[in-house]
């Protein structure tokens, strides 16, 4: 999509993804009901917003880029250039996406999930509807930074700006609309122009509105009060006043002092977090008047402010406050109630009142100095409760302790140490309250016992649509070269990945990433049948060299709270078949080749013990001719993959209670899935087998995009019968697993089928190549244990593999097959994986 700027520059409203001027925008006004429904009738994906606000940070971040240069144009008169930086850090991903887990509890927080695994209840946070946000002048950041607010949280959005502000705004917005290719951004975004004195136009805009957002003192609220229509949410973002409170200790600190002074002088107060009152912990005025003349002589050795952006001095209104505050307070030194000190040029001036009631300041280096004792403190403040903001405290840790709660009951919303009352952290409540959850709301759906493999309840209504994937195709080697490259602060966690197909390699996440694959697993176990409630499950995944699966699976657990037996496997098969039974364990989950050992070493007591009904595992799998001999020797009533996924992505499949085999369902709302030719980077033709190339977007610090995973698989067409919208593949085996050999591409899942289907084989079976000379020479290993013939399973293979039996009649390979046991096998040394192809050739 490309921005449309306007020709002329009567064309100052921005109205979903066009300009236009005033006509045009009066007549859609009298429209916005029909627009803002036809809007919300398309979903609004959280990933859309992020992908996007993004998208915009980095062209922001770019000196040259052809949009920053654009938009630097539409900056007032003065303003420095770098507020568009600062916009870059506030709509990067990383802030955005904390803003999202920290105020609406996750980066995905309109899907409609299970809060409580164990109960088919499902919340979601969502839109309010329409947001109306009425913005205040000259504050080039907070339009637009409200809207991406009431973008994250679903809403559809229209802004008013002041007549007399530029056009950054709707261009900025434009430039956002712009990066998202499905449009739903522009949307639910409308920004005019016009004085507040076109009280009609207020009027229509706010009309319809579900919620209204507004900037600015007691009159501004009270202009906009006035169209807020019955059951609308009126969200306040007025003016709040702040003040220090030292101890005596803590005043008499001169690092207090001029750590206190910075914070007056910082933006000249004129932020809701300046101080404009300093409150010390005494009764006595003296205190007071001798603080106030040492303050005066620290605010005397400030630099003096830097002159208006704009160029100009003050408004008459704002001297003549300072004028008549200063003046006041000097008459009242006669009665001994003040005492003002004051620079000769007007720059600064310190006012000791003696009277401890809260007062405003004229700002512009402007205090007040008051004495409150602790034990009045929440009498005196309380009073102007509405008003108050930031606590700037200094004193003891106890103080700071004691201290805080009081004035917190007193209405503070906001409490920091002296020197840093102008200072944020990345996700913090403004005035009190967060703003995704103002403009959003908490909804609930209860159904019943159908839906207890339901994990999110938008996967019957709707697919998950994210933004295409792009860039390069990224193997393991490089992503470890990237993982090199990842900030410490996004390396949070270090997974160790088994190395069955090559060399161990570290995987890295953030904790927050990790959470959101663990939840996203979790929401597959249900899928695939298993229940949080009933079910008592053994954690037999490999910890130690490999240690990924069990830990996740301990996490995955931990989230659905389900009951669980962190085991591990091990080779005492005895003892963790005694603890499943003393236990009640009657599910496992772990990885195919260990399970299949355990129940057969310790066959005779788990029979006896009839308790296991539920297998899933991971890692390898279990073929239909094993899955029978587990339901029909030892009673196991479900067999199902537990997740498909990989440590460096983490989970990127589930299973449901309708999938067979190897086929999964995507976890459509992290990942996009690609199938690529095996032999060229194209797209295979629809249910044609290829390799898997997954893209994954909820990664901090790190772009796994287009990552070939090494497996192969094809698409299964067609919506599930489970219900779910959520595509479905089937894996094929890996790219290893297909082999070139005398000319022929053979592939060893095709090898176990036809030991299943034609010799009712049940074991392991891998495949040895070597080329001894001339020829080549391929060995299928399989176990002696129950095994038929090697003879019959050779005329097994020469019968149903038609590439195989040409490759032997033309004598271009030898075809063996061996009967061993199964602790010979090759396997992965730190995953204990079967290698299911050993090409000894090179």
């Amino acid at each position: 999509m490309t921005v449309h700027h306007p020709a002329e520059t009567h064309e100052h409203h921005y109205w979903q993804g066009a300009f236009i001027g005033d006509e045009e925008a009066g007549r859609r006004l009298a429209g916005l009901s029909t627009a803002v429904e036809a809007a919300l009738g398309t979903p609004l994906e959280t990933e859309t917003v992020l992908a996007a606000c993004d998208a915009l940070a980095t062209v922001l971040r770019a000196p040259e880029h052809p949009v920053r240069t654009r938009l630097a144009r539409h900056l007032p008169e003065g303003e420095d250039p770098a507020v568009l930086t600062e916009l870059a850090a506030h709509l990067s991903r990383t802030e955005l996406t904390r803003k999202l887990r920290r105020e609406l509890g996750g980066a995905a927080p309109g899907r409609l999930n299970r809060p409580d695994a164990r109960e088919t209840v499902y919340e979601a946070w969502a839109p309010v509807g329409l947001v109306a946000h009425i913005a205040p002048g000259n504050a080039a950041t907070v339009a637009p930074l409200s809207i991406v607010e009431g973008l994250l949280a679903g809403n559809v959005n229209i802004l008013k700006t002041s007549s007399g502000d530029t056009l950054l705004t709707q261009h900025l917005l434009a430039e956002l609309a712009a990066l998202d290719p499905t449009g739903a951004i522009a949307d639910r975004v409308v920004v005019l122009r016009f004085s507040s004195s076109r009280q009609e136009w207020l009027r229509l805009m706010c009309a319809p509105a579900d919620a209204i957002a507004v900037w600015g003192g007691e009159s501004a609220v009270e202009g906009v009060a006035a169209h807020v229509p019955p059951g609308c949410r009126l969200v306040e973002w007025g003016h709040r006043i702040s003040f220090a409170y030292l101890t005596r200790d803590a005043w008499q600190d001169p690092d207090t002092l001029g750590a206190l002074a910075a914070d007056v002088c910082l933006y000249e107060q004129q932020a809701c977090s300046s101080p404009q009152v300093v409150y010390l912990d005494t009764e006595d005025e003296r205190d007071v008047f001798a603080f106030a003349e040492r303050f005066a002589g620290v605010l005397a050795t400030r630099p003096a402010a830097a002159p208006p952006p704009d160029g100009h001095d003050l408004d008459p209104a704002e001297q003549a406050e300072l004028t008549t505050t200063e003046l006041i307070a000097r008459l009242e030194e006669h009665l001994d109630l003040t005492r003002v000190f004051a620079a000769p040029d007007g720059s600064w001036r310190v006012m000791a009142d003696t009277r401890p009631a809260l007062t405003a300041s004229p700002l512009h280096r402007s205090v007040w100095i008051k004495p409150l004792p602790r034990k009045k403190l929440l009498g005196a403040l309380r009073p102007m409760r509405r008003y108050l903001q930031t606590a700037g405290i200094a004193g003891s840790r106890i103080d700071i302790a004691e201290l805080s709660r009081t004035v917190l009951a007193a209405g503070v919303t906001r409490i920091t140490p002296i020197g840093a009352m102008l200072a944020s952290y990345p996700g913090e409540p403004h005035d009190g309250v967060y703003a995704l959850q103002r403009y959003s709301r908490r909804v609930a759906v209860q159904t019943d016992a159908r839906f207890a493999t339901t994990a999110c309840l938008d996967d019957l209504a709707r697919p998950v649509v994210l933004p295409p994937p792009g860039g390069p195709l990224l193997g393991k080697e490089e992503v470890q070269e990237l993982n090199r490259h990842v900030a410490r602060a996004d390396a949070e966690l270090y997974f160790r990945s088994g190395g069955s197909t090559g060399a161990p390699a570290l995987s890295l996440f953030s904790y927050d990433d990790y959470d959101t694959q663990m939840h996203a697993a979790a929401r597959g176990l249900l899928a695939a049948g298993y229940d949080p409630v009933a079910d008592r499950t053994a954690n037999l995944f490999y910890c130690g060299g490999m240690y990924g699966s069990f830990i996740s699976f301990f996490s995955i657990l931990e989230r659905l709270g389900g009951v669980q037996l962190p085991l591990s496997a091990g080779p005492d098969h005895r003892a963790t078949a005694q603890a499943l039974i003393a236990h009640q364990a009657d599910t496992l989950f772990g990885m195919p080749s260990y399970l299949w050992q355990l129940l057969h070493e310790e066959k005779d007591s788990l029979r006896a013990y009839g308790g296991l009904r539920k297998i899933f595992y991971g890692g390898e799998h279990f073929t239909a001719e094993q899955q029978r001999t587990l339901k029909d020797t030892f009673g196991i009533e479900v067999v199902r993959s537990i997740t498909y996924g990989s440590t460096d992505l983490g989970p990127l499949g589930y299973q449901c209670a309708e999938s067979t085999g190897g086929v999964h369902h995507l976890h459509a709302d992290l990942h996009t899935m690609e199938i690529l030719d095996i032999t060229s980077d194209r797209p295979v033709a629809p249910g044609e087998t290829g390799r898997l190339v997954f893209a994954t977007h909820a990664r901090r610090g790190q772009n796994l995009g287009r990552y070939v995973i090494g497996d192969l698989g094809r698409i299964v067409p067609g919506r599930c019968p489970c219900g779910s919208h959520a595509p479905r593949f089937e894996l094929r085996g890996r790219t290893g697993d297909v082999m070139r050999v005398a000319t022929y591409l053979l592939n060893h899942r095709r090898f176990v089928a036809i030991a299943e289907e034609q010799g009712r084989y049940t074991g392991e079976l891998q495949i040895l190549l070597t080329a001894p000379d001339t020829r080549e020479h391929l060995t299928v290993r399989v176990e002696r244990s129950g095994t038929p013939a090697p003879e019959r399973l050779r005329e097994a293979f020469l019968a149903g593999y038609p590439e195989l039996r040409a490759a032997v009649e033309e004598r271009l390979l030898d075809l063996t097959i061996e009967a061993v046991d199964g602790s010979s096998l090759d396997r992965s040394p730190t995953s204990g994986k079967l290698r299911s192809v050993v090409d000894a050739r090179r």
